[in-house]
């Protein structure tokens, strides 16, 4: 058989309503598709299998994972045809695919791919297009898909029990973090800052990283002796920032063991222990305020919309009256049904399980409703869509080594999430944004000076 890749290139065009946007290499070395540009290479008839038994994102998330997908070429190139393409789709209203092709039918799985092909055809008849079950029925004949490929090893395991329970977050948060602190830093760079950078013309990440911690520092105005929470502190980088160059008294917490262990050597390292405390701790644990001033830089996203107004009293009520919270968070365009937002499944699978993102008007009315008044909302979009490319780069030019020190699917899945999210972000369907918001004082005294934004001029 010597036309698997036209017999390919037609499937997803009668899926997709149109042309193909990118070229395809099947296994057998047949190319289709338009010439230019990058190729997805099909290394083999298990890529098929996956998205059969799981189509969809989860189907092609797991087949690039185990590398029975690559790319020939410029990744976001292919990622942008792509997306383009399935985005505009998204704004169509159809019907919601089956979560396998084969579901109805593994009580009684045919032997034979004659009858395989006949039977999965049936159950394509849920597209509701007598092209597509024949494309379906023809893509059942070229994978011969039983068995069911296994996941890769580093999808998440199956999570049981409500979510966002104290263990339940924990597991989470060591799945994405404690993959290796070494790993970390071929990506971050040695900021070993893991947020959106704030960038100006000719920045470095490393100074654009920089600039990120001072601009948080300075909208919480922190001064010497100040008592600085620093929830989801990460590697240590703002707590260290906020001691070294502000004189603040830092207590930064992480369910990360992996990510204390670097950030206590780093405060050591800079003999700032006297400043500098890292705890690993659960935020709701925390019971030794009042603080000044509390950041939240890139964590709240894994608290979940069902605990968030939890999560937004527990830091107020942790805040000294006329404290100041700094909320840094991705978020995400409103739903016009918001009880049909779904968690992305390659994210949760296989990055951030049980994350979740919001709406900024979401986002601002839980902080209001917990207490807090508002006072500032800066979007940074554009500034982390250029960090995540900055990630990509360096993952790429350290790829052996990312490789050595986790596994080769662990480092194309942060390949993939990083620059499938950093088109997200130029394409409007993600955003960031900087919440400042106060626990006023009983009389209404925010302590703030009337013309707030002087940290708005750009860093030297």
């Amino acid at each position: 058989m010597t036309d698997a890749a036209p017999r390919l290139a037609a499937l997803a065009e009668t899926l997709l309503g149109g042309p193909l946007p990118v070229r395809i290499r099947a296994w057998d070395g047949t190319e289709a598709g338009p010439p230019d540009g990058p190729v997805l290479v099909v290394r083999g008839r298990r890529a098929l299998r996956r998205m059969l038994w799981k189509p969809g994102e989860l189907g092609l998330a797991r087949a690039w994972v185990a590398g029975d997908l690559t790319v020939e070429g410029d990744l976001f190139e292919l990622l942008d045809r792509v997306a383009g393409l399935l985005w505009q789709r998204d704004r169509e209203p159809a019907p919601a695919p089956p979560a396998s092709l084969l579901a109805a039918l593994r009580p009684r799985l045919p032997r034979r791919v004659s009858a395989a092909a006949d039977t999965a055809a049936a159950a394509a008849a849920l597209l509701g297009d007598a092209d597509a079950r024949d494309a379906v029925r023809d893509l059942v004949a070229l994978a011969r898909p039983w068995p069911a490929p296994p996941p890769p090893a580093e999808e998440a395991a199956r999570r049981g029990g409500p979510r966002h329970t104290k263990g339940r977050d924990r597991r989470a948060i060591s799945h994405h973090y404690d993959v290796g602190n070494d790993f970390y830093e071929r990506v971050l760079g040695p900021s070993m800052v893991y947020s959106c950078a704030y960038w100006t013309p000719g920045s470095t990440l490393e100074r654009a990283q920089h600039d990120k911690l001072d601009l948080v520092c300075r909208k919480l105005a922190l001064a010497p002796g100040d008592r600085l929470l620093d929830v989801g502190c990460g590697w240590g980088s703002m707590a260290l920032h906020a001691a070294r160059e502000y004189g603040a008294r830092v207590t930064g917490v992480t369910l990360s063991r992996e990510q204390a262990v670097y950030a206590r050597k780093r405060v050591a390292d800079e003999g700032l222990a006297d400043l500098v405390e890292i705890r690993v701790q659960d935020y709701r644990d925390v019971k030794d305020g009042p603080y000044d001033a509390i950041s939240s830089i890139g964590m709240a996203e894994h608290v979940g919309a069902d605990r968030y107004r939890d999560y937004a009293r527990t830091l107020h009520a942790l805040l000294r009256p006329g404290g100041l919270l700094l909320n840094h968070q991705i978020a995400r365009p409103p739903e016009a049904d918001e009880a049909a937002y779904r968690v992305d499944e390659f994210i949760d699978a296989y990055v951030f399980p049980d994350g979740e993102l919001s709406p900024v008007g979401t986002t601002v009315g839980e902080l209001e409703r917990a207490g807090f008044e508002v006072r500032d909302v800066e979007a940074l979009r554009e500034h982390y869509a250029l960090t995540l490319r900055a990630w990509v780069t360096r993952l790429e030019e350290h790829w052996d080594e990312a490789v050595a020190l986790t596994s080769a699917g662990r480092a194309r899945v942060w390949q993939l999430y990083m620059a499938a999210s950093a088109l997200g972000f130029e394409r409007g369907r993600l955003g960031v944004n900087q919440v400042l918001a106060v626990r006023s004082a009983a009389r209404g005294d925010s302590g703030l000076p009337l013309r707030l934004r002087t940290w708005g001029a750009q860093p030297g």
